[in-house]
């Protein structure tokens, strides 16, 4: 069985489901995927992947501000940690950096990067980490004002070996996209196949980012199975061995979503 350990649930293209999310979900079900976590990104679309994970068993949620939302409102440590108590709020997040797209609020995304580090620390959650052009201050913010006991996931990894292993020395995850397909994405490649096998994690960042062959497409939980194929292939192991250990990995960073699919 697989899990979608990062999407967007409240965004996808529904098209080709005649608008039911309940079929996409079902789509991926069908394809051996178990479990889905749909991702927060701002203080307006708390609510509604809190709702979606209330009202799909299969689903679990987080809650956090991206950093390209900052400039919508900031979410305060006291916020994070009181939305965190709902029993499907299994992480904080995404928060990060991007420099790639904002450098002119550097600092509001700094600030509240460090707040949801603080808060899941105090809530002994995980922290999702979206970080783009920012590889050392993502690294030295993680550092100073994150607990190792509550270290997460940098999602959709394309920076550098080295990063990633920083990341996993501060007890961090690595999640890989189908990015990894792209036919530009060698240095990627090479990124995962030194991704220790307990420390991965493969996600589709739906609707955004479908891997080959869906490349055009709109993006959706059912891809992930294309993902963890190929990254099956990569690491040159059999799809049911890789899908075992990234759910098996996916379970022991986020307890709270294997607690909500045993009470289910």
């Amino acid at each position: 069985m697989l899990v979608d350990s990062h999407c967007h649930l409240d965004r996808l293209n529904l098209d080709n489901h005649d608008n039911q999310l309940s079929s996409a979900i079902d789509a991926a079900l069908a394809r051996g995927v178990q479990q889905l976590l749909c991702v927060g990104i701002s203080v307006n679309n708390r609510e509604a992947v809190v709702e979606i994970a209330e009202k799909y068993p299969q689903v679990v949620s987080s809650v956090g501000v991206h950093p390209l939302d900052v400039k919508e409102g900031l979410a305060t440590e006291n916020d994070l940690i009181e939305w965190s108590r709902h029993p499907k709020v299994v992480a904080l997040g995404e928060s990060g950096l991007d420099y790639y797209y904002s450098e002119d609020d550097k600092s509001l995304q700094q600030e509240s990067f460090i707040v949801h580090l603080q808060a899941a620390a105090k809530a002994q959650l995980p922290v999702i980490v979206h970080t783009r052009d920012a590889r050392e201050d993502t690294l030295r913010l993680i550092k100073e004002y994150g607990s190792e006991t509550s270290a997460g996931v940098l999602h959709c990894f394309t920076e550098s070996w080295e990063m990633a292993r920083q990341a996993i020395e501060m007890n961090y995850m690595i999640s890989i996209s189908g990015i990894v397909t792209f036919k530009k994405a060698d240095e990627l490649r090479e990124v995962v196949r030194q991704i220790p096998m307990d420390r991965l994690l493969v996600e589709t960042d739906s609707p955004y980012l479908a891997p080959v062959p869906h490349r055009g497409k709109s993006n959706e939980p059912q891809y992930v199975r294309d993902v963890a194929e190929y990254i099956a292939e990569l690491k040159g192991i059999s799809f049911e061995e890789l899908a075992a250990i990234t759910t098996n990995n996916f379970y022991r960073l986020f307890p709270k979503a294997k607690a909500s699919l045993q009470n289910r």
